[in-house]
């Protein structure tokens, strides 16, 4: 059985920084991908990061470049999402989303090619 569990979420002022966790697991399985991905109250999930689990590499959105890190933990299939001078417009309930290939460029930010994805974990940016 495969779990994907975010944490982290929460209220934050304007300006302020969370730190989001991802962790994944599923017996013996290897995750190429893991994704992050947010959804806004009225609009479509969208992609914002992703990571190799096995190199580092990663991708963002251009939207969020300079403003969230994605990184890889220590443990196996963790991976955190650095966000930092939050903005209103970047409350969301935020979903980790694993897959079993590195996709590219014009791909990462595609929800059909992850295969399992947490419940979310909503973060809330208001003064």
């Amino acid at each position: 059985q495969v779990q994907v569990v975010e944490s982290g979420g929460g209220l934050v002022q304007p300006g302020g920084s969370l730190r989001l966790s991802c962790a994944a697991s599923g017996f013996g399985l290897d995750f190429y991908t893991i994704g992050w991905f947010r959804q806004a109250p009225g609009k479509e999930r969208e992609g914002v990061s992703c990571i190799s689990v096995g190199d580092g590499r990663t991708f963002s959105a251009d939207s969020v470049k300079g403003q969230f890190t994605i990184s890889r933990g220590n443990a196996k299939n963790t991976v955190y999402l650095q966000m930092n001078d939050l903005k209103p417009e970047d409350t969301a309930v935020y979903f980790c989303a694993t897959g079993f290939n590195w996709y590219g460029s014009s791909s990462w930010y595609v929800e059909r090619l992850y295969d399992y994805w947490g419940q979310g974990t909503q973060v809330t940016v208001s003064s």
